[in-house]
Parts: C-alpha cells; structure tokens; sequence
C-alpha cells in the first residue's frame, strides 16, 4: 500500500510537532514520578511499597494496551487513535490531580498507562505513512531524542513546580498541552485510509486477553511485586503460566481471521533480529537505573548522584538524532554495532574495580552516546522497512513490549547480582549481554533500504 503523501513543508512540521509534543507529554509522565515520590507518601500517609504502585500499574497498564492501540490505528486511522490517546491520557491525569486517596491515583495512573501505550507506536506509524524511507530514520531519531529529553528535563522541572506548588500542579500541567495537541493535529494529521489493513473479521478479543495475560505475568514475575505483597512465592507459577500461555496465543494468532499480531510479523528474519536487539536496548536503559548507586558508591551524597546522569541523558538525545541521520547512510548493521559496541566498552569500565573516579564518568558519557543509538529511532526506522503500511502500527507495539521486557529483565537481575554480589559484577553481566547484541546485529542487513 502506498504511504500517505505530504509534500508540504508546513503541514510537515505541523504533524510532527504534533507528534514530538505528545510522545514527550506521555514521556514526562514516567520521568516526574520519582521527585514526587515522597510528596505522595506524605499526603496520603502511605509507605514505599504502596507508592511503588504508582510506577507498577503505570508501566503494566502500558504494556497491556500497546498492541490494542496499534492495531485499532492500523485498522481505524492513526489520527482517531493518536488523538484519543492524547485525550485519554489528559483526562487520567485531571483524575489524579483531583484524587483524594491513593485508589483515584492508581486508576488515573492506569488510565494514564493505557493512553500512552498507544502514543508513541501510533507516532512511529504515522511517520513511516507521511515520509519516505530515507527521512523516516531522522524523523524517529527526532521521536527518540524527545523521549530522552522529557527524562532529563522532568525531575529538574517537577523538583522546580514542588518548590512554589503543590504536586497537583504536575498534572494538571498536562491538560493544557493535551488541549494544544488535540487541536493542531485535528487539523495537521492526515485523514486518509490509505494505510489501512483491510479486516475480514471481528475484532480478536481473545487474541488481546491472551496477550495481556501474558505480558501481566511476565512483569510480575519479573518484577516479583505479587511475592512482595502477598509474602507467598508466586513468581515461578506466572513463568509457568506464560508458557502455557504463549504458544496458546501463537496457535490462536495463526487461525484468526484477523489476528491481533499477524504471524508474518514474526517470521521474517530481519523483524526476528530487530526484536532481539529491541530487548538489548531495554536491558541497556534499565542498567542505566543503577547508575547513581555507582555514584553513591565513590562518595558522592545521595542528593547529588542524580545529576551524574544529566550529561548521559543529553549526550543520548544527541546522538539520537545523529544515528536517525546517519542510518540510510551506512546502513542498520554499521549503526546498531557502533551503538552495542560503545555501551559494551561503557560498561565493562564499570565492572572494573577500584576504577579511578574519572574513569566512571568516562563510562557514562560512552554509554550515553551508544545508548542515544540502540533506543533512539533506529530500531523503529528498520521496523518500518519490513512491514506492509498496514503492520506498521502493532509492529511498532512489538518494539515498545521488547523495550519494556528488556527493561524489566535488566533491573530485576542486576539488582540481584548487586544484591548477591556487587554493582561492578553485575555491569559485567550487562556488558555481556551488550557483547552479545554486538555480535546479534551482524545478522542486519548492509543497506538501510530493502
């Protein structure tokens, strides 16, 4: 099917401001929570186990819903989903602004979730609908230096707004910009059907609970949250279960009249590889967490560790963008190497011990630009180039459910290593599997273009 034309330069930079200012609000949102932390435990006179859920629920109702939105903009239209979304997400946050309890906050937060899992892989499709192939990787770099700004840029503005105001303020900040969002891209994103996949079939339900099921087990089982509350070991039951699970929806998706993840998406060995590295780059923003306790480590006060990972976090944003410029240039094996390979050098430096001061900052600016590269646009970009414009939506729901596993798996086993053993093993471990990703992205194609 053939993408949407916009030849316009202004209506251009019409849809995609459209489009940065909502990835960056849904981005701000995960990135303001932990400066509001104690803010919350103070007006609701809750501990940290139930604030965490704040988090929790977040990120489990995000990783449900992705794939539901996608496909609905593949089948719908991007700009009816998009803006749904956005004003979903604005209507969460009134929620939470006006909760008097942590219940209402929960279900603002859930409410919140389910609108931003739709937000960015509905973005990324309209990008592949509206430029050709060689501006897509650009653009997405564009997409993934927005993200990566709204994290260093949330605490510092959420610590500022707690300073003359009360928490409250930090949602209803987001109505304003919803508002602004909806109404630009009313006007700029496109109307046409053109890259809708044709539906022979009801809409499949169950194909979406098995999905959610799933995904719901493996957080917790990662994250043993469910263990933690309820004091029983349930984690190795929810591994079971997705095993279970898993190859029920594979048959289910195979024998569906339209199925909710269409197998060819899965059996192309490009997407096979591009998935694997989309679970790499998410165990390499979740190492990034841990950053600070390395900080603390060499004497640095608690209070000031974070901002160690400001200069990370812009050099990130920067060569985002320069890895979307380069891509059709030298192609994605080049890109994804240069980019596994610096964060493996960065950090294997922070497994060594008794390194020197300096050299840890070194580690974190190298680690910094490789992980701009391997979460910035590039791995959506290579999406793009293998999918039909009707896939483009839930494939691009696939990446963010890799993104998120790899996330979950690298906190959950580095906080153990850490536990066990120390912070240095287990950035060993991390620079292991960043090695491996190294080797992994060989299997990518020379050229960017098919």
């Amino acid at each position: 099917m053939a993408s949407v034309a916009v030849p316009e330069t202004d209506t251009r930079r019409a849809i995609m401001t459209v489009l940065f200012v909502g990835v960056f609000m849904s981005a701000l949102d995960s990135a303001i929570i932990g400066p509001i932390v104690p803010a919350l435990r103070a007006a609701f006179a809750i501990d940290n186990t139930q604030v965490v859920l704040v988090s929790i629920i977040f990120t489990l109702c995000s990783l449900s819903s992705t794939t539901l939105m996608a496909s609905l903009s593949d089948r719908y239209g991007r700009r009816n989903v998009y803006l749904l979304n956005v004003f979903g997400f604005a209507i969460g946050s009134l929620m939470i602004a006006l909760a008097s309890d942590l219940t209402m906050v929960l279900i603002g937060r859930a409410v919140q979730g389910i609108c931003a899992g739709g937000i960015t892989p509905t973005a990324s499709a309209v990008i592949g609908d509206v430029l050709p192939s060689a501006e897509r990787a650009k653009a997405l770099g564009l997409i993934g230096a927005t993200s990566g700004m709204a994290f260093l840029v949330g605490p510092v503005m959420a610590s500022l707004i707690l300073a003359v105001a009360d928490w409250h303020w930090i949602f209803l900040l987001n109505l304003p910009v919803a508002a602004v969002v909806i109404f630009l891209g009313w006007r700029a994103l496109p109307r046409s059907a053109a890259h809708h996949r044709e539906v022979h079939g009801a809409f499949d339900w169950q194909g979406l609970i098995l999905l959610v099921l799933i995904l719901v087990s493996t957080t917790l089982g990662i994250n043993q949250l469910l263990d933690r509350l309820l004091g029983i070991t349930i984690w190795p039951w929810l591994f079971l279960l997705v095993a279970v699970l898993t190859p029920l929806l594979a048959w289910r998706e195979v024998y569906a009249p339209e199925p909710l993840l269409p197998p060819r998406l899965f059996t192309n060995r490009q997407l096979q590889v591009v998935y694997l590295l989309a679970v790499g780059s998410g165990i390499s923003m979740g190492s990034i967490i841990f950053i600070t306790s390395v900080a603390v480590n060499f004497g640095v006060p608690i209070s000031q560790a974070g901002f160690f990972l400001l200069p990370l976090v812009f050099l990130a944003s920067v060569t985002s963008v320069i890895a979307g410029r380069l891509l059709p240039r030298i192609g994605g094996r080049m890109t994804m190497v240069a980019g596994y390979s610096q964060l493996t050098v960065g950090t294997a430096l922070l497994g060594l011990p008794a390194a020197p001061f300096w050299l840890f900052i070194v580690a974190t600016l190298i680690m910094g630009s490789g992980l701009g590269i391997v979460v910035g646009g590039a791995l959506r970009a290579l999406v793009l180039e293998e999918v039909a414009a009707g896939d483009r939506g839930v494939a691009q729901s696939v990446i963010n459910i890799t993104i998120s596993i790899g996330t979950l798996i690298a906190v959950a086993l580095m906080a153990s290593i850490a536990d066990s053993f120390d912070f240095a093993t287990a950035y060993l471990v991390c620079a292991g599997a960043m090695a491996l990703m190294t080797a992994i992205s060989l299997a990518l194609r020379r050229q960017y273009s098919k």
